[in-house]
């Protein structure tokens, strides 16, 4: 199959684009330097050259699928730098590829869609998007998924699924790992709430494997939990995560109402006085790390025929073979 792919210079389609080759389908990736170009062609894939918002369709004709895993993922930014990114340029790629003739659109969402602040537990697809949300990042991805979605088109032949990972880890991880150490590191690393909050979460391997079921399996017009089916601490995950790589790390905790209160103060100085760097905590951090996260994969294992392919307990010892 050939399947045009985004974000490949990135932890999850990086992921995606070496199993796709490694299975045999032949992958064009967008690419918009010659350092991504050199990382994609690294993977085995073509890069082209092409811009999120701005893909010609001419660059999909003859491809059987796109699997589109570029955003705005960045903790701070503006309204519109998450707009234009995670919105208009999923819709233009949408549109892009209707009219190439592409037969199958996979969007790689996200639970945090569905956030607002509140607890997630136990909830499954059809958990509905919040009415309103004060986060940019899970405003823009609900309303991508929805213009995805909303673009199946059977009787054209056209369908379009989201799969939503929740916490995504593994070999690669750019964020959770890395940035966790390195607030380690600066003295800044503490337990919200004693870490006792619940999550579910996704290593990379699970995330890739349910990403391919989806070339060929699933409804069009559907998400689709992808997860290592199994509920931990984040004192426990992150716990063992951070083992992993042999550093230590104290008992300190800070209350999650304290650190919420923090992060409005920190955004609010930030925006007053147009500060350009990132704060140092922000709202959607602090609370999506401070509230219970736990998902049903059901939907997933019924019509997908996902199961996880690899467990906590094998990529925790993985990651400690690095």
């Amino acid at each position: 199959m050939k399947i045009f792919i985004t974000g490949a210079s990135g932890f999850i389609g990086g992921a995606i684009t070496s199993k796709l080759r490694a299975v045999g389908h032949d992958v064009l990736a967008m690419s918009r330097s010659d350092t991504s170009d050199a990382k994609i062609r690294a993977l085995g894939a073509e890069p082209v050259r092409s811009n999120l918002g701005d893909v010609d369709p001419q660059v999909l004709q003859g491809c059987e699928a796109i699997i589109h895993c570029a955003a705005y993922v960045e903790a701070w930014g503006t309204f519109d730098q998450f707009w234009q990114a995670n919105v208009e340029g999923t819709a233009q790629l949408l549109e892009a590829t209707k009219t190439a003739g592409v037969r199958r659109f996979i969007h790689i969402g996200t639970e945090a869609a569905l956030f607002r602040g509140q607890h997630m537990r136990d909830i499954d697809e059809t958990y509905p998007y919040p009415k309103s949300t004060p986060f940019y990042y899970s405003k823009t991805k609900a309303e991508a998924e929805r213009r995805v979605l909303q673009a199946n088109a059977p009787e054209a032949g056209f369908a379009t699924l989201s799969i939503r990972p929740r916490l995504v880890w593994g070999p690669g991880d750019q964020t959770i790992l890395p940035e966790t150490l390195a607030m380690i590191e600066r003295g800044a690393f503490a337990w919200i709430d004693g870490g006792r909050c619940q999550t579910s979460t996704t290593h990379i391997d699970n995330l890739v494997h349910g990403t391919i079921l989806a070339l060929d399996n699933g409804a069009g017009g559907e998400a689709f939990f992808i997860t290592d089916d199994e509920i931990v601490t984040f004192r426990d995950f992150l716990g063992r995560l951070i083992a992993t790589q042999d550093v230590d790390v104290s008992d300190k905790s800070v209350p999650g109402f304290v650190l919420r209160g923090a992060a409005f103060v920190c955004e609010e100085i930030w925006r007053a006085f147009r500060l350009k760097s990132s704060p140092p905590i922000t709202r959607f951090a602090a609370c999506i790390m401070s509230r219970d996260c736990t998902i049903r994969i059901d939907k997933a294992k019924r019509e997908l025929g996902y199961h996880p392919v690899t467990s906590v307990d094998e990529g925790m010892a993985a990651m400690t073979k690095l």
